[in-house]
């Protein structure tokens, strides 16, 4: 979150410890747990907003959220009911923020704060 709120030389610090932290994060979920299990759905939906909202980088926030989607829907028939409904809310959490992310690409990417639901105004 630090990187969310510093600027300058200390936002860039914590935005690359952040990311060191995710992709450690994302390295263990990928080896240690199954495509659809909901921690590691939930690790892929807020690495990908990390890459959009704090890296600026939309094309690896679609990517990362794509391949996360695709992979865990590869194997949802499998799961029993419980572990279903876990995964297709993040799931759908991944497929909303993928439409958003490539319409605001598509259009310049001039609302990519506004509209992704996280945009904090003064008061």
């Amino acid at each position: 979150y630090l990187a969310e709120f510093s600027m300058g030389s200390q936002h860039n610090k914590c935005a690359q410890d952040a990311h060191d932290s995710y992709q450690s994060a994302s390295d263990v979920a990928i080896s240690e747990l199954p495509r659809s299990h909901a921690t590691r759905l939930g690790l892929a939906l807020n690495f990908s907003v990390f890459y959009y909202e704090v890296f600026g980088s939309p094309e690896k926030a679609c990517m990362l959220a794509k391949a996360a989607f695709d992979d865990a829907m590869s194997v949802m028939a499998d799961l029993g009911e419980a572990d279903y409904q876990d995964s297709a809310q993040i799931l759908q959490l991944l497929r909303d923020n993928l439409t958003l992310w490539t319409s605001d690409m598509q259009q310049g990417g001039d609302n990519q704060m506004e509209q992704d639901g996280t945009n904090v105004e003064e008061l």
